[in-house]
């Protein structure tokens, strides 16, 4: 019901499961999963005590279903680690002897189920074209459904070796590997959806990596390292995860430098906005906006006269649930935007039509913040506790744009007003963006590529040395 979209229905279907048993955790977590992407706050805040020990104690649940949540580094780690030591059983198959000289080019693979027209794809497609091919060898393991796409098309052009892996079994995709004689297996799905973490159980590689797709810790002993940045996991949060870091000097996140932005001139009346008035606009999946972030966005609609609030249309559910909160705060429902699917140039240049971009909380803008900021718009953030909660500050921090990283509601309320009340300080703003946007680190695909590369070969080092895993600081 839940592939299929239909919400409610699945929303039942986990209720019934927790009245004939109670107790059953894995359906509580998911119920609250789903009342999560149609944002029925009420329901949510409703055993909010009670929901946070779900998979902290001795049932498992799905820790991905209960990242959006709470921003609760501490849990989280608690739910993976239950989670992966209850369903990963298998015993690694064993490695031969470590071998006797340092390989000339390092063979990487890259395992996920979203090597097709998806977040992970538009980070990590121009990282995997520019990898130096005098120093690493790449290849790919597709373990996701297969589709005729443009990227996908890319991707598979863009690997040394591609392998379609879907219908293999995890032990055989693992095998696989080994005959490949991989060095280091990177895992770009983690906890999402599809993911086959198995495959690392039974260990792919002497080296292995959780990064990109799932933005926290999985919790087991069969991953070496995290690949992150110090806005993102502070030393003193190492604890939360149980992987090694290995710190990119920058941001963790990859990005494509040359990423498309349609030409075609738009208007704001062709989406639904007004020509005068200032839009605030967030595309985030609506599941990651929480009844906080909604309630400062409405307290902001009735602050600045004539403007609306820009949203990604995602289920009915969700936009009824807006549009009902909306009316108890007082706020014109003609207020709220929706935005449909776009091809993706013509999504990049519609933010061109916005004034400035709204962040989530607990699980912020990843991709969405690249690609607003890639098209121009400034994105306006506040500083969680845990990885999710604190990808926007990581990125605003590699184009240099500190003055947009927030602490508190409070703070991120008052620099919104101050930026939609203020239209000199925006165009200050804007134009600082503008000119970072390719002289820092953010958008620079080339240097990012050299230092992912450059983690990559210390970590190698470390275990050609004989030495376990440690936190790897990787030089500007």
């Amino acid at each position: 019901m839940t592939d299929k979209g239909d919400l409610d229905a699945a929303i039942n279907s986990y209720k019934q499961a927790t009245k004939i048993q109670p107790d059953y955790e894995a359906a509580q977590a998911m119920k609250l999963h789903q009342q999560i992407h149609i944002c029925d706050w009420n329901a949510i805040k409703h055993g909010k005590e009670r929901n946070s020990t779900l998979g902290t104690v001795k049932q498992h649940v799905s820790p991905f279903a209960m990242l959006y949540f709470e921003d609760a580094p501490e849990r989280h780690r608690l739910r993976s680690e239950i989670y992966a030591k209850n369903v990963y059983l298998q015993k690694p198959l064993p490695f031969a002897p470590r071998r006797p000289q340092r390989p000339k080019r390092l063979r990487i693979g890259y395992f996920s189920a979203d090597f097709r027209q998806h977040p992970v794809a538009y980070l990590i497609a121009k990282v995997i074209e520019t990898h130096d091919r005098d120093c690493f060898e790449v290849y790919g393991y597709s373990i996701g459904p297969v589709t005729d796409d443009e990227m996908r098309r890319r991707l598979i052009k863009g690997f040394d070796v591609f392998n379609d892996v879907k219908d293999m079994s995890d032990q055989d995709i693992t095998l696989l590997a080994r005959q490949n004689k991989i060095d280091i297996a990177i895992d770009l799905t983690g906890y999402t959806r599809k993911n086959r973490c198995g495959i690392f159980a039974y260990r792919a590689a002497p080296i292995q990596i959780n990064y990109l797709g799932y933005p926290g810790t999985i919790g087991a002993k069969f991953f070496d390292y995290i690949i992150v940045d110090q806005n993102l996991i502070p030393n003193e949060s190492q604890k939360y995860y149980a992987e090694k870091p290995i710190y990119l000097p920058h941001a963790y996140m990859p990005t494509d430098d040359t990423r498309e932005i349609s030409s075609r001139p738009m208007t704001r009346s062709e989406m639904g906005l007004p020509e005068h008035g200032f839009v605030f606009c967030c595309f985030n999946n609506n599941y990651k906006i929480s009844a906080g972030a909604f309630d400062i966005w409405m307290s902001l609609l009735l602050k600045v006269e004539g403007s609306v609030l820009w949203l990604r249309r995602s289920n009915k559910w969700s936009e009824a649930n807006f549009r009902k909160e909306a009316e108890k705060k007082g706020v014109n429902l003609s207020r709220l935007v929706f935005a449909d699917r776009a091809l993706m140039s013509e999504h990049l240049a519609r933010h061109k039509l916005a004034d400035l971009f709204l962040d989530t909380f607990g699980f912020n803008a990843h991709t969405t913040a690249t690609e607003a900021l890639w098209a121009g718009l400034p994105v306006v953030t506040k500083l969680g506790k845990g990885f999710a909660a604190r990808v926007a500050g990581s990125l605003l921090a590699a184009i240099d744009l500190p003055e947009l990283i927030t602490d508190t509601e409070q703070e991120y309320e008052a620099l919104i007003l101050d930026l939609a009340t203020n239209p000199n300080r925006l165009a200050e703003i804007k134009q600082k963006l503008a000119a970072n946007r390719l002289s820092k680190p953010l958008f620079n695909t080339k240097l990012f590529t050299k230092h992912l590369e450059d983690g990559y070969q210390m970590a190698y080092q470390q275990y050609f040395d004989g030495n376990k895993p440690k936190a790897i600081y990787v030089p500007e």
